[in-house]
């Protein structure tokens, strides 16, 4: 038996070194040979061809050829070998005749009792030989030979590639790796020693297509993984044609010079220099692909594509390779209409008082073209989403709409962007007002950002700077203990949100433009073209990437924008290119800085010495100077570089799957309201990749934000375990407690100033790699109730008022059923029903009925009997008979089939309890059985089948409904002695309850549909504890704490969790890894991932939120453009400057009237009398006050009027003709006016 530690040595790390063979001591020794001799022919071929032959193309094509028709053998072998074992018949070997003979003879000399050792041998090999088995292989028709192997060998020998694609893409693979690979051995870079090590490379390559390194240290499954195979030979393509062209570069005597901040790019000098590196590079690459720094080769292409998306076109993110493609493909094609536009404006010179209208058309269409491109998933199928068929959940509607609403939009914003884009650049305002205007935009854009960006949020935050024990701008909800309502709508969100429109929409547009039209005059007026137009095609993807990052999430461009001026403005002015392309290349670079920032916090904050809980002095010292601190310090730096996760190797308990439908909900409410509460603040600043925890009571999701876009916001939530384990809880703990009662200082406590934190919990808070970013987050959800139903059940009287309503909750379903006449009419069901229409009947089942849970039952006969039914039971079912008014005396069928049922009921919920429903334990497993609809029906009472909804519809509801009605006892027990008050309650449960199994579809369902109020029975089995549980749950309002995690630190513990599972092999339940870590949220951070590294109860798929479902903005900004929404706007607005018109002219007539009435009064009456009608209110003649306009006000609206009174003062110039021809010319306005209203 092979220990884990030799394991891991010889089928991880030497593996991983040689790309795949090992020695495996569990195989047999002709796998074991194959495996060494087809690598050292790898190895030993090219070096033996390089050093015996010289480097031409006859040797190039002689390696080639071999190693193509060694893999072309080997596979096609394989594949029908495998063909033949899906699809071949085994065949046994037949037993010859001499070998028969032998242990026929043996056999009678064993009856003998003679024994003959060679005898025995000779039967027991033939037995071997009997029973051995072997395959046809065909090898031409007719001609085949046996295969003694089976499939398993085969498996252990080579890798299955069952489909001829990926034969043939293997078999193009390494030809490409061997053409590629001895090209660049034949360069004469490699010397000596370093020949070996690049033929050990590429053999390595080569032979991980045959037989590769399972598991991968890249891997992030378990088991086989096909993809992994592709990615050691297409990284040595990537690495060898560089090379390659790196070298042919530099070998250049003419090279183009492009120089930018004073560096000469693609100089000869600097390509070998580059070179050089590569090369070195490919020599680590064994020692690279063990640490997994090669990724996967499809989540290379995927990154590979989505940071050329994000960098340098301004895209958001990608969520798949499909994803990828299409977000960089559109913005390929919107770089060449622009460019086109672009390059044909400026290769002609303009001066500065008239700019070509080419160029005006191409910023309208770059801030069009960038706008809808921010408003736009990068994944296609949200827009095709919107043509599907429409369901019953309202939620996916509400989704199409919102995109349908996106769309019809940015046809007419773009329309509108376009044309005063135009506009403006036509102007020359850029051009006339410079350097000023760049100053005074440069300057807004600072003032505005700094106030947006940090200051509010900084105000809003749990722990403003760190210093302050409570937010300075609270919510409305934030002293609230209980929350009752949505949250509500606070001035400064409202600021918020305006601050931001403004600089998306205006400033940031402003100042790209303005930049762009100066660029652009330079480069056409000095004929600055460097060469290929290089400049032309900068500042064309300069403008999209910019323009498309502030529509999508401006939040860090106030902070670039300022070091780009300052920088190359002040500091290095020389080396300054132009604004746009300085602005241009410093997003790139502190979009790295960021990643730089949060990677740095978190391997501070993991390796301080006073975060580790020590187990001995020697920790300490081993922690300061022989741990790899300086190693992780220089991965960080490369890290953030290419911006891929740290992978320091740093370092279950299930629960109920039913409780993932919670996480499923509050997926679907932040589906809803996500984007929108992100666009007021409420989560505080957030960027692309962003993660967060929601906390509340019971409830711990992940929130992990894939895609930001401009109005859009693609998530991925995670939820934990509700009962997480001891270090879960302990981390819990930590983000629920707070730091206001801390008063230490050092050592010692002196407390701290009011609505100040203490020295020791602010320095504590700011060696976290977390922060509470709001207290109260209020998200629509459920509350959930639970009751333990052994205590409700304990003794005999509660029993017995749960076995009542089940009687008369079968009674009620009874008469309101529709199938009521059916069943009281049927002859058949009345036949079998005689024997409960007699009433000296009785029912005697001691096992299932019981003096202390029936009411109706007599001890004396020892069973229940019609008569005493009717006597506890019979007002009940007249008063339900009289709602449905049916016949209902003692004698009636309505009467006898109610008992029947009854009694039916009964005994099926005591055969669920084993015939025991005197043990609790017994009646509570009955009843749940009951609960979920598993009924075991008697012999006796299989007439019940005669029509199946008798068990559907009536006594399966009944026993869900009894639960209910028994829970709502203990507030009010006496209220459902009244019939009439418990009719009404069954009746309004029904509508309004939902009460079912959780393994019912109908549940799921209901909780989707954000139904009011359900109810369930849950069985519960944890930890040796058995126990039945009432789940009640009511729709409402849940507050949640938002917690903000540095996420480099989750994409750093998530790659060390994939590294030490998978590739280390580690099976220790207890690892350090997921040991509580108050100070970076280890085994939170570490139980989210996705399985196998995690083991999280929910993961959603990626969810988008848009702005447009969020009812709280519309509000603000009024919903989305659309011609209806215009049409309603400009029709409200003439409504109301009709109505205002119309009031004041009939004021002004009653004051000349008035006046004209009073012409002996004083002029001090007059301003007292219109002073008190101004400032009073006077009653109406039914006695109602009537607020009386004042003269200031009439005057205030008669400006509103201008347009109304324009109308008609056209038609009073013609007052000299008369007054016939002004009531014309007066009536003939009105008309025109009103017809012109109701046309629009």
């Amino acid at each position: 038996m092979v220990s884990p530690a030799a394991r891991l040595v010889g089928q991880g790390v030497w593996a991983a070194l040689t790309g795949g063979w090992y020695h495996d001591p569990e195989q047999g020794a002709f796998t074991n040979s194959c495996h060494l001799y087809l690598w050292l022919f790898l190895l030993t071929l090219p070096m033996a061809l390089h050093l015996a032959f010289p480097a031409n193309a006859v040797t190039v094509f002689v390696y080639c050829s071999s190693v193509t028709v060694f893999f072309t053998v080997i596979k096609v072998i394989s594949y029908r070998l495998h063909l033949m074992f899906d699809k071949g018949e085994v065949i046994q070997q037949k037993l010859s005749r001499k070998n028969g003979r032998q242990c026929k003879d043996a056999e009678v000399q064993k009856g003998e009792a003679v024994e003959s050792s060679n005898c025995r041998v000779l039967c027991i090999s033939s037995q071997r030989k009997l029973n051995r088995q072997f395959y046809r292989f065909v090898i031409f028709p007719g001609k085949w030979i046996k295969v003694w192997y089976d499939r398993l060998t085969l498996l252990a020998l080579l890798d299955r590639t069952e489909d001829i694609k990926e034969n043939v893409f293997a078999v193009l693979l390494v030809v490409l790796v061997s053409l590629l690979g001895f090209l660049t051995l034949n360069q004469g870079f490699c010397k000596d020693i370093w020949v070996l090590l690049f033929c050990l490379v590429m053999a390595s390559c080569q032979y991980s297509l045959l037989k590769s390194v399972q598991p991968d240290p890249a891997s992030p499954i378990h088991g086989h993984n096909k993809i992994i195979i592709y990615s050691r030979p297409v990284y040595f393509c990537i690495l060898c044609g560089l090379i390659l062209l790196l070298d042919a570069g530099s070998k250049d005597t003419n090279p183009p010079v492009y120089t930018m901040y004073g560096l000469k790019l693609f100089s000869p000098r600097s390509l070998q220099s580059a070179r050089d590196h590569v090369i070195v590079f490919l020599y680590c690459f064994p020692a690279i692909s063990l640490l997994g720094l090669f990724p996967q080769i499809n989540t290379f292409c995927i990154y590979l594509l989505e940071q050329i998306d994000m960098l340098l076109f301004g895209g958001s993110a990608a969520a798949g390779f499909v994803s990828a493609l299409y977000s960089i493909s559109r913005s390929f094609v919107v770089l060449i209409v622009l460019y086109a536009f672009c390059f044909s404006a400026v290769k002609e010179p303009w001066d500065a008082q008239h700019i070509p209208a080419l160029f005006s058309t191409f910023c309208g269409l770059l801030v069009a073209l960038s706008y809808h491109l921010s408003r736009q998933s990068s994944d296609p199928s949200h827009t095709a989403r919107r043509f599907e068929d429409s369901s019953e959940d309202p939620l996916p509607e509400k989704m199409r709409e919102s995109v349908k609403e996106i769309l019809k939009s940015d046809l007419i914003v773009c329309t509108a962007a376009a044309v005063l884009s135009f506009a403006v650049s036509a102007s020359t305002v850029f051009l006339s007002l410079r350097p000023f205007l760049s100053i005074v935009l440069f300057a807004l854009a600072w003032t505005v950002g700094f106030v947006t960006h940090y200051i509010l949020p900084q105000l809003r935050k749990h722990h403003p700077w760190l210093w302050i024990s409570h937010p300075i701008l609270k919510s409305k909800e934030h002293q609230q203990r209980e929350v009752r309502d949505a949250a509500h709508l606070m001035w400064f969100e409202r600021l918020y949100v305006w601050l931001q429109c403004f600089e998306k929409y205006i400033l940031y547009p402003a100042i790209i433009l303005n930049a762009l039209t100066i660029d652009a005059f330079s480069i056409s007026k000095y004929k600055k073209y460097s060469p290929g137009y290089c400049d032309i095609i900068l500042i064309t993807v300069a403008g999209m990437k910019l323009l498309r990052s502030s529509f999508c999430n401006p939040i860090n461009q106030f902070v670039t924008l300022s070091f780009t001026v300052i920088f190359f403005r002040f500091d290095y002015r020389d080396i300054s290119e132009n604004f746009l392309l300085d602005f241009f290349m410093m997003s790139i670079v502190f979009h790295k800085l960021w990643d730089l920032l949060q990677k740095l916090q978190f391997i501070m904050t993991y390796i301080a010495p006073w975060q580790i809980a020590w187990g001995s002095s020697f920790h300490v010292f081993a922690q300061l100077f022989f741990s790899d601190s300086a190693m992780l310090f220089f991965q960080t730096l490369a890290a953030s570089v290419f911006s891929t996760p740290l992978s320091p190797f740093l370092g279950r308990n299930d629960d109920n799957n039913l409780n993932s439908i919670f996480y499923e909900h509050l997926t679907r409410s932040l589906q809803e309201s996500l984007c929108g509460d992100l666009i007021l603040g409420r989560w505080g600043n957030y960027n692309t990749g962003d993660c967060f925890i929601l906390a509340s009571d019971y409830l711990n999701a992940f929130v992990h934000l894939i895609e930001i876009g401009n109005g859009l916001v693609t998530f991925q939530l995670r939820g934990l375990e509700f009962r997480g384990t001891y270090c879960q809880q302990r981390e819990v703990e930590a983000i629920t407690e707070g730091d206001e009662d801390n008063e230490g200082c050092c050592c010692c406590k002196p407390g701290h100033l009011p609505h100040l934190l203490s020295c020791n919990a602010a320095f504590n808070l700011r060696w976290l790699t977390w922060e509470i970013t709001r207290s109260q987050y209020i998200l629509e959800g459920y509350s959930i109730i639970d009751n333990n139903a052994a205590t409700m059940l304990q003794v005999f009287d509660l029993r017995r008022i749960l076995i009542r309503y089940y009687i008369k909750s079968i009674i009620y379903f009874t008469a309101s059923s529709p199938k009521i006449q059916e069943w009281i009419k049927d002859e058949s069901i009345q036949k079998i029903l005689q024997p409960y229409a007699k009433w000296h009947y009785i029912e005697r089942d001691l096992a299932m009925f019981n003096v202390n849970i029936d009411e109706d039952y007599v001890p004396c006969l020892q069973g229940i009997t019609r008569a005493s039914f009717c006597s506890v039971y019979l007002d009940w079912i007249q008063f339900c008979a009289r709602k449905r008014h049916l016949d209902s005396d003692e004698d009636s069928p309505l009467v006898t089939l109610s008992f029947a049922l009854c009694i039916l009921g009964r005994r099926a919920l005591g055969t669920a309890s084993h015939n025991m429903a005197i043990s609790l334990d017994s009646f509570l497993y009955g009843l749940h059985a009951l609960f979920k609809g598993d009924f075991r029906i008697a012999a006796k009472d299989e007439w019940v089948f005669a029509d199946m909804d008798l068990l559907h519809k009536v006594v399966a509801p009944a026993i869900r409904m009894s639960l209910k009605l028994h829970q709502d006892q203990f507030t009010c027990p006496d209220e459902y002695e009244d019939p009439a008050v418990l009719y009404e309650a069954i009746q309004s449960f029904e509508e309004k309850v939902v009460i079912c199994h959780e393994g019912d579809p109908a549940w799921r369902s209901a909780v989707l549909s954000n139904r009011e109020e359900l109810l369930t029975l849950r069985h519960v089995v944890d930890e040796g504890a058995d126990e039945y549980k009432v789940i009640m749950l009511h729709k409402s309002y849940l507050s949640f704490k938002v917690i903000k995690v540095n996420k480099e630190c989750v994409r750093g513990l998530w790659a060390g969790q994939q590294q030490e599972l998978i590739f280390l092999r580690n099976r220790n339940p207890e690892r350090g890894s997921i040991q509580n870590n108050k100070q970076v949220l280890r085994n939170l951070i570490n139980s989210s991932c996705d399985q196998p590294l995690g083991y999280p109860m929910y993961v959603s798929p990626l969810t988008t939120s848009y702005l447009g479902t969020h009812s709280q903005l519309r509000n603000i900004w009024g919903g989305p453009v659309s011609l209806d929404n215009i049409k309603k706007w400009f029709k409200s607005k003439w409504l109301r400057m009709r109505k205002d018109c119309h009031a004041a002219a009939h004021h002004e007539r009653g004051n000349v009237e008035e006046v004209d009435s009073a012409g002996g009064s004083s002029s001090s009456n007059n301003s007292a009398g219109n002073s008190s009608q101004s400032s009073s209110s006077q009653p109406t003649r039914d006695g109602t006050p009537q607020l009386q306009t004042s003269s200031q006000e009439v005057h205030q609206r008669a400006g509103m009027c201008t347009i109304y009174l324009t109308f008609s003062g056209v038609f009073s110039w013609g007052g000299h003709m008369g007054r016939c021809l002004w009531g014309v010319l007066k009536s003939s306005g009105k008309v025109i006016l009103e017809s012109a209203f109701c046309l629009f």
